[in-house]
C-alpha cells in the first residue's frame, strides 16, 4: 500500500447518521526503533523511538458526506495526529491538527473552510516517493510534510485531467508549541491584513491513463509579531515554488521534484532542493522504495545530500513491517539532520536505520 493511499485513510468503521449521510472512522499507527549516528559535535549516536513519523505519521480521523441533491454534497474532515511513543497529540498539540474543515462539493470542485492541507502538500503527493517517511524531503525542509494552513479558505477541482486549486489563510498558524507545524503566527490582526497571511496555488495534469503527471505549486507565507524566527514581522515572507512529476512503467514508479525557496527577512536566503526516487513492488508482498535528495543554499558552500532506501513486507492489506536506511552527507558548514527534529554535528555525515510496523484501520 503506497503512502498516498494511506494518506487518504484506511476505512475501519462506517455508520449512518441519516438516510443520505455517513461518517467514516479511519487511522494509521506507525512506529518503530531508530539508530542515528553523529547526533552532536562529539560524534555520539542515539537509539530512540521517533515521535514524528515512521513511513507515514500516525493519525485517527473522522470524515463524512451528505447528499444535498442536484449533485451537491456537504462534507467534513476531522483528523488528529498522534505520537505512538508517548500517546501525545501532533501538529503543535492540536486536537485535530492534521485537518479540521467543512465544505461543499459538486462537479465544479470542492470548497473548504478551516484548517487544511494546502497546495504545496497536494502537489507532492504523487511524485514524492517517500513522502513523510522518517528520512525524506521532510528531513531537509520540515514544512513539506506539514504544509497546512489554519483559518483557510480552500478550493480544489479536476477537469479532464487538469487539477486547479488554491488556499488563502487569514492567519496561518495559531499554535505556539514550536516546530514546523506550530510557529505562533495567528494573524487576523485588526489594521494589518498582511500579518501571518498565506496563499498557495496549484496547477496539475494527470494523463488519462494515469501513467504520468506533473504538478506545480506556489506558496507564500507572511510573518507576524512574535512568530517563530525568521518570520518575526509582517514585512517578512517565506516563498516556495515546487515542480513535481511522476511516471509509471508497469509496476515501476519514478518520481522527481524541485523546490526553490526564498526567505525574505532580516537576513535573506535562497535555496534549491531536487529529488529523484523510485518504487517497485515484487514477489507479491514486498516493496522497495529509494530516493536521493540534493539541497544547496545559494551563495554559500552549504550542501547536503540524502540517500534513502526502504524495504517493506506486507503481512496483510493493512499491516506492513519495514526497514528504512538513510545516509546524509553535509559539507563542512552544513548541519542538516537525517531525521526531522533531530540534530547533527556541523559538517558531519549521518547514518540512520529504523525498523518498524505500520497498521492501518
Amino acid at each position: 500500500m503506497t503512502a498516498t493511499a494511506l494518506a487518504a485513510g484506511a476505512f475501519a468503521s462506517t455508520f449512518s447518521t441519516g438516510a443520505m449521510a455517513q461518517v467514516t472512522i479511519y487511522g494509521i499507527v506507525d512506529t518503530g526503533v531508530e539508530y542515528v549516528s553523529n547526533t552532536n559535535a562529539a560524534g555520539a549516536g542515539v537509539v530512540k523511538m521517533p515521535s514524528l513519523t515512521g513511513t507515514v505519521p500516525s493519525r485517527i480521523g473522522f470524515k463524512g458526506a451528505e447528499d444535498l441533491g442536484g449533485g451537491l454534497q456537504a462534507l467534513f474532515v476531522l483528523e488528529a495526529g498522534l505520537s505512538p511513543d508517548t500517546g501525545g497529540m501532533g501538529q503543535g498539540n492540536r486536537l485535530f491538527g492534521r485537518q479540521s474543515y467543512v465544505g461543499l462539493k459538486n462537479e465544479y470542485g470542492t470548497v473548504m473552510l478551516g484548517r487544511q492541507v494546502n497546495m504545496t502538500y497536494v502537489a507532492g503527493l504523487k511524485a514524492d516517493i517517500l513522502g513523510p517517511n522518517i528520512y525524506g524531503t521532510g528531513s531537509i525542509d520540515s514544512y513539506l510534510p506539514n504544509a497546512r494552513s489554519d483559518n483557510a479558505i480552500g478550493y480544489l477541482g479536476t477537469f479532464s485531467g487538469m487539477t486547479v486549486g488554491g488556499t488563502y489563510s487569514f492567519g496561518r498558524d495559531t499554535s505556539s508549541a514550536g516546530g514546523p507545524a506550530a510557529t505562533n503566527c495567528a494573524g487576523e490582526v485588526a489594521g494589518n491584513l498582511a500579518a501571518c497571511r498565506q496563499i498557495t496555488g496549484l496547477l496539475a495534469y494527470d494523463s488519462h491513463s494515469k501513467t504520468f503527471g506533473v504538478a506545480a505549486a506556489y506558496d507564500k507565507m507572511n510573518g507576524g509579531t512574535g512568530a517563530t524566527a525568521p518570520l518575526t514581522s509582517a514585512d517578512y515572507s517565506d516563498r516556495r515554488l515546487t515542480l513535481n512529476g511522476y511516471a509509471l512503467f508497469g509496476d515501476l514508479k519514478i518520481g522527481v521534484g524541485l523546490e526553490n525557496r526564498k526567505i525574505t527577512a532580516a537576513a535573506n536566503q535562497t535555496s534549491n532542493m531536487f529529488f529523484v526516487g523510485a518504487s517497485y513492488p515484487f514477489a507479491t508482498q514486498w516493496i522497495v522504495d529509494g530516493q536521493v535528495i540534493r539541497y544547496k543554499v545559494k551563495d554559500t558552500d552549504k550542501v547536503s545530500t540524502l540517500s534513502v532506501v526502504r524495504l517493506g513486507y506486507n503481512l496483510s492489506k493493512r499491516t506492513m513491517i519495514y526497514t528504512t536506511l538513510g545516509y546524509m552527507t553535509n559539507s563542512s558548514t552544513a548541519a542538516v539532520s537525517l531525521d526531522p527534529g533531530g540534530t547533527v554535528g556541523t559538517g558531519m555525515n549521518q547514518l540512520g536505520v529504523m525498523t518498524g510496523i505500520r497498521h492501518a484501520f
